[in-house]
């Protein structure tokens, strides 16, 4: 019985799917489409009948299978009905389409017709419109496009401190940077507001920082006695009296040496009205009072060092060592004396130079001892034979044993080196690149070591120093030198006059 049953309907639904298809294939997609929704009726009502005729002997086998035919018999329905519906709607968009063509076509046609009776209408001119509407500008205008924001995320600097501080060791009022400043650095998170591309506001949302500014330190001077003379601890000042320096800034204290007038000293130290300086190697304490600068006193440059090279003169000065002049200051004690009337002198004033740089012979005695031979150059040996010193002359016939010269610097070379070699250096020693003195007629380095085998006038020392003393004093500025010139007259006449009143006595 319940086999008969599941035959019959698997009978029934092949038979039904046959039929459905040859339906579709006769009749069409509308009839198709008609006789499916029949066919779907019998096909719903015979599964009610079978099932309400089965109801008691149910095969779940048999019901499964039966479920999923039905299944493929409902979607393969309503895939037929989509196609359909796609088709009808594509089929009224064609019609309608060409409806509105054919409808275009026979009006413009009948206007055209219509067109051709009427009168002929004369054409209408129109006046250009030379205000071009823009309508891109017109928006544009009416757009605020110019106004947004922005957010940063960016390291921005951070500006380093100036810590100022007053010290008594500069100048007053003057500025001293003795710490370079740092800048540090902030990660700072902002947003930015912006009207007509124009920043308006800025708040700042985070910061942090990233590296420590180093602040920039700088000293502000308070010293009036340094601004006064526009000096600074460590320059060169100079003493305009002669004074005492002293172990501590007292009166009272211990004395230390002795300094002479116009010298130079090097400022150490301020101690209220006193200064602490130095001066040939030692240190001590010298009023306020007695200090100058070249800022101030510009001439006591040369006289600082003139005096320096005179403090040294005296008759018992090494003659083997440099005066310290510069070939200026040859120029300047030989230019413009009197008693130089043939100008030999001013004109060889760098060959006495020259000798002294290669001999190492002090050459204002060698200018001395050249003026007291030879009478300023006015011998019949110096004019003759351009022999300024006499050299190779004795008493008994000196002009005829005098040597003859070319020039006068030949003579000045000659001497110079005999002079290094026999007189000034003691035995073996270097006077010239390798050649040594044989110190053949060396009694000490001063005239009066010389005086012994070079003259037999005893006073011959004696008058070459004077020449000396009176070149060296032609370093100091001209109203000094006379200054210091009026004072030796005034000492020789009381000097003279001291001797007639003992005459007398």
């Amino acid at each position: 019985m319940n086999e008969n049953n599941n035959s019959n309907l698997d009978r029934n639904l092949v038979n039904v799917f046959k039929e459905l298809q040859q339906k579709r294939a006769e009749d069409g997609y509308n009839y198709q489409h008609k006789e499916t929704q029949k066919s779907k009726g019998n096909i719903t009502s015979g599964i009610t009948t079978y099932f309400s005729n089965t109801r008691k002997n149910f095969n779940p086998y048999a019901y499964g299978r039966r479920e999923k035919r039905k299944k493929q018999a409902i979607n393969s329905t309503k895939t037929f009905s989509y196609t359909k519906l796609s088709v009808c709607i594509i089929a009224v968009t064609l019609i309608v389409s060409l409806v509105l063509l054919y409808l275009s076509y026979s009006f413009t046609t009948y206007g055209l017709e219509e067109t051709q009776e009427v009168a002929q209408v004369e054409p209408v001119e129109f006046e250009e419109n030379q205000n071009v509407i823009d309508i891109v500008q017109i928006a544009s205008a009416n757009v605020d496009t110019s106004s947004f924001k922005e957010t940063l995320n960016e390291e921005r600097e951070i500006k380093f401190p100036i810590k100022y501080q007053t010290i008594d060791t500069l100048p007053k009022g003057e500025e001293q940077v003795v710490q370079e400043g740092v800048s540090g650095t902030n990660r700072t998170v902002a947003v930015r507001t912006y009207d007509n591309n124009e920043l308006v506001e800025e708040n700042i949302i985070e910061e942090k920082l990233v590296k420590e500014p180093v602040p920039q330190i700088v000293n502000i001077g308070t010293s009036e006695f340094l601004a006064k003379y526009k000096v600074h601890l460590g320059d060169v000042m100079y003493v305009t009296k002669a004074t005492e320096l002293k172990e501590s800034p007292n009166e009272n204290s211990k004395t230390v040496t002795e300094i002479p007038e116009i010298v130079d000293v090097t400022l150490l130290e301020l101690a209220g009205d006193w200064s602490k300086v130095s001066y040939d190697g030692k240190s001590g304490f010298v009023k306020n009072e007695y200090l100058t600068s070249a800022a101030v006193a510009p001439e006591m440059i040369e006289r600082a060092r003139a005096q320096r090279i005179l403090r040294d003169v005296s008759i018992d000065m090494p003659l083997n060592k440099k005066s310290g002049l510069s070939l200026d200051d040859y120029k300047k004690i030989l230019t413009g004396n009197v008693n130089d009337k043939n100008k030999i002198f001013e004109q060889n004033y760098a060959a006495f130079y020259e000798v002294e740089q290669k001999y190492n012979v002090n050459g204002v005695f060698l200018i001395s001892l050249a003026i007291h031979e030879s009478a300023w150059g006015t011998s019949n040996i110096a004019v003759d034979k351009k022999n300024l010193f006499g050299y190779g002359s004795y008493d008994s016939d000196p002009y005829n044993q005098s040597f003859v010269f070319n020039e006068y610097k030949d003579g000045i070379d000659l001497v110079a080196k005999v002079l290094a070699k026999s007189y000034l250096n003691p035995k073996d020693t270097k006077y010239y690149n390798d050649e040594v003195a044989t110190a053949a007629y060396y009694n000490g380095p001063t005239l009066a070591g010389v005086n012994v085998r070079y003259s037999t006038d005893p006073e011959w020392h004696n008058k070459v120093f004077n020449y000396m003393q009176a070149l060296y004093n032609k370093l100091l500025p001209n109203q000094v030198r006379q200054q210091q010139e009026n004072q030796d007259t005034q000492a020789e006449q009381f000097q003279t006059e001291e001797q007639q009143v003992n005459q007398q006595n």
